[in-house]
């Protein structure tokens, strides 16, 4: 099984297009026409839909410590940071996380990029 991963909206169209065309299966928020939620509600329609977010919206990680300590499951966050990552990092990071993960190994987590 592969990780599905939700595309936050700020997220470069360079990255979605990438992993399309490595087989990664992903969602937008602009696709599932929730562009304009709010992080919090954002991270409940990925659960809903069972994807892990990926996002470079250092909010999503104050979002991501909020459920944490309140003890409120979420699907996972992926996140890198906007500078000091390359859209090529990207793709092959979540490239490999998509293919060799599995759904559950993110519940409830943030992974951060670059993977070391």
């Amino acid at each position: 099984m592969s990780i599905p991963l939700y595309m936050n909206v700020h997220v470069p169209f360079a990255i979605t297009q990438g992993l399309r065309l490595r087989g990664v299966d992903v969602l937008t928020a602009q696709e599932d026409g929730t562009a304009e939620l709010s992080d919090a509600e954002l991270l409940d329609r990925a659960t809903s839909l069972a994807r892990v977010v990926f996002s470079q919206d250092k909010n999503f990680l104050r979002e991501a410590a909020e459920r944490q300590r309140a003890g409120k499951p979420f699907a996972g966050i992926i996140y890198a940071p906007q500078l000091g990552v390359t859209i090529g990092q990207c793709l092959k990071d979540l490239e490999l996380i998509a293919h060799a993960g599995e759904p559950e190994e993110f519940a409830d987590l943030v992974q951060y990029l670059p993977l070391r």
